[in-house]
């Protein structure tokens, strides 16, 4: 059995470049790892055949082959050509639908637990390629720390640590798919190219303040639809939307923040230089 702490992630960029043939966008988006988790528990046992069962604490995701984390089970073991009885538990913190990667993060402390109960069959390398056969971020949820994720999302490049106090906040009763924020960008007549990534880039490495350059293409393809986001935007006009959204950050602790119990608010979080890690 292994216990592997699965953390959240926040986009402090992401631009689009262009569409591509197979129906997905190249981006540039600098991808910044946070302390707030998912926990799986896993246990795997040889098998004559391979079953994978879910369970956890959510009632707002499939416990089926659907989840992320039963396909990256099934790749796996088809990968590494063994059998077993894998059951996963997962302990759901990060919210569902918020553009914090809680499916693709899971996904990869999947892969990255079946390696370590296995005896570590598989290198860094080869872990990262089943990673980016599974999804756009699960490569960064894997690598951790601050990165630079190109293509789709798969090929990542890790930029200098940086640190930060971040808050959240994320209406309760609004999710909002990547398909749908992609879909309504696509639509979007103008699309802005501002260079914010390279900015960022270069604020990292000459370690100055990289809140100016906080940017997301999808916030521009989704705000005027939800006002709930308006709202949040209003209140906090530094907050950025993380991925697809619907989840804001601020990099900063707003312990006294006072917004209506529509919003579900998560501060006391920091940036953190690790993904997906072995706890027991």
């Amino acid at each position: 059995m292994v216990k592997i702490k699965c953390p959240a992630k926040i986009n402090l960029t992401l631009e689009i470049v262009n569409r591509r043939e197979d129906g997905f966008h190249n981006i540039k988006s600098i991808m910044q790892m946070i302390n707030l988790y998912d926990y799986l528990t896993i246990n795997a046992v040889e098998s004559e055949e391979t079953v994978v069962n879910l369970s956890g604490t959510s009632d707002e995701i499939p416990y089926n082959e659907k989840n992320l984390v039963w396909k990256a089970a099934d790749l796996f073991l088809k990968e590494l050509g063994r059998k077993m009885k894998v059951d996963v538990f997962i302990e759901k913190n990060i919210p569902i639908a918020a553009g914090l990667a809680g499916g693709s993060t899971d996904a990869a402390g999947t892969i990255f637990g079946l390696n370590e109960i296995t005896g570590r069959p598989f290198d860094m390398k080869k872990l990262n390629e089943l990673c980016a056969k599974l999804g756009s971020d699960l490569n960064v949820c894997l690598n951790g720390g601050c990165t630079l994720a190109t293509s789709r999302g798969e090929v990542t490049q890790k930029l200098p640590v940086i640190e930060s106090d971040v808050t959240l906040i994320k209406p309760k009763n609004l999710g909002i798919s990547a398909g749908e924020a992609y879909k309504k960008y696509a639509a979007k007549e103008y699309k802005p190219q501002n260079h914010m990534t390279e900015k960022m880039i270069d604020a990292i490495n000459n370690h100055t303040d990289i809140k100016p350059f906080l940017y997301n293409d999808l916030e521009y393809a989704v705000f005027n639809d939800y006002q709930e986001l308006q709202k949040i935007k209003s209140m906090l006009p530094g907050s950025i939307m993380s991925g697809s959204g619907s989840t804001y950050f601020v990099l900063e602790n707003l312990e006294n923040l006072s917004i209506d119990e529509d919003f579900q608010v998560i501060n006391n979080l920091k940036f953190i230089p690790e993904g997906v890690s072995n706890i027991l």
